[in-house]
């Protein structure tokens, strides 16, 4: 069995110097907002060129926080893409907005920039691009229409650090960016955790204040704010994992390139890394018409697999919209299919899963 991820494999790379992380900070028995989360803060905003980061409890209180602290409540609306995890919607329900959907590039998944165009009203506050998978939406042409329409940019960066766009990286586009730290992520806690960027000092003090009961100082609380924090323990594990990220962003490309070689004119739909783009494959995602048949014929050979995702966010549940409104996120929703792609995987792994991969198209 080909495992679509493993993270026993990382862990057990790195367990010397996660145990002595972890020994460090019960050694110093400070475990919230202490020495190792203003040094992981430090070292995220260096890589991702911003002037401030500010750890959070997860990468969903990340969106949510970060639309606060630009300005988003309650009547503004905010243009997001019908096809992302939902989190990119229901946070700004979350904070009394309304999520405007807009349908997707089809190649690279990113939000339609001239449908983003389109959706705003007198009621637009912001626009919040996902960078999905890894793959950078067009940060250029975005921040030129929010700017245009004095629009906030409140990217959801998740899927994606270490990406750029023009060479700027990821998070150093918008008003604010958020990353989230999910295990599965390509830099990943052992746990929840998530951060926000910004090169704003406003947005900065507001999400300082947010994250923290709404706290200036000592027991200072100048409004309604929240406990959400990232643990001691979580950030100095992302310190130990961020070393590597450089390395890993590395494997997962050439893997992605090994990929495209051994599939090319395999009757299936390819990811593309569309220029000035600099994707760092938080997925390698493909498209097919059976994609239920595909991933039932890789399950027989072994191979693991993941949908991400099976309906667009304006048709689940929660929002219960038609989504015939959004025929492209709609279709992508019925053809996608996400192949192993970790830094961990090996050469002889990912022959086995192109072939078993070709093998299973030819029999469709």
């Amino acid at each position: 069995m080909i495992p679509f991820i493993d993270l026993t494999r990382q862990h057990a790379a790195l367990r010397g110097e996660l145990g002595a992380a972890l020994m460090r900070v019960l050694d110093s028995s400070h475990f919230v907002l202490g020495a190792e989360g203003r040094a992981l803060e430090r070292e995220l905003a260096t890589l991702c060129g911003v002037r401030w980061a500010l750890g959070v409890a997860s990468g969903t209180d990340a969106l949510r926080l970060a639309l606060m602290a630009v300005g988003v409540g309650p009547g503004d609306e905010v243009i997001t893409p019908a096809f992302s995890f939902v989190a990119s919607a229901t946070t700004i329900t979350m904070v009394g907005a309304t999520p405007v959907f807009v349908d997707i590039d089809p190649e690279t998944y990113a939000l339609d920039v001239a449908a983003a165009a389109r959706a705003i009203t007198p009621r637009t506050r912001a626009i919040m691009p996902v960078h999905l998978y890894g793959h950078p939406a067009p940060m250029d042409r975005l921040v030129e229409l929010a700017r245009a329409h004095r629009l906030a940019v409140v990217e959801d960066a998740a899927q994606a650090v270490g990406g750029a766009w023009a060479e700027r990286p990821i998070g150093a586009w918008g008003d604010a960016a958020c990353l989230s730290f999910y295990p599965t992520k390509n830099l990943g806690a052992c746990g929840d955790g998530g951060m926000v960027l910004t090169n704003r000092q406003d947005v900065a003090d507001r999400l300082t204040k947010l994250r923290h009961h709404g706290d200036s100082g000592r027991y200072q609380h100048e409004e309604l704010g929240f406990c959400s924090r990232l643990d001691e323990m979580q950030a100095a594990v992302l310190r130990v994992k961020l070393a590597r990220l450089p390395a890993w962003t590395q494997a997962r490309r050439r893997i992605a390139a090994r990929y495209r070689a051994l599939l090319a004119g395999a009757s299936l739909t390819l990811p593309t890394e569309a220029a000035p783009a600099r994707h760092v494959f938080h997925l390698f995602t493909v498209r097919h018409p059976q994609r239920d048949a595909l991933a039932k014929a890789l399950t027989d050979r072994g191979i693991g697999t993941g949908v991400y995702y099976p309906r667009p966010v304006p048709a689940q549940p929660v929002f219960g919209l038609d989504d015939r409104r959004w025929p492209e996120a709609a279709r992508a929703a019925r053809e996608v299919l996400s192949l192993p792609c970790f830094a961990e995987l090996t050469d002889d792994e990912v022959e086995q899963t192109a072939a078993a991969v070709r093998t299973a198209c030819e029999g469709l």
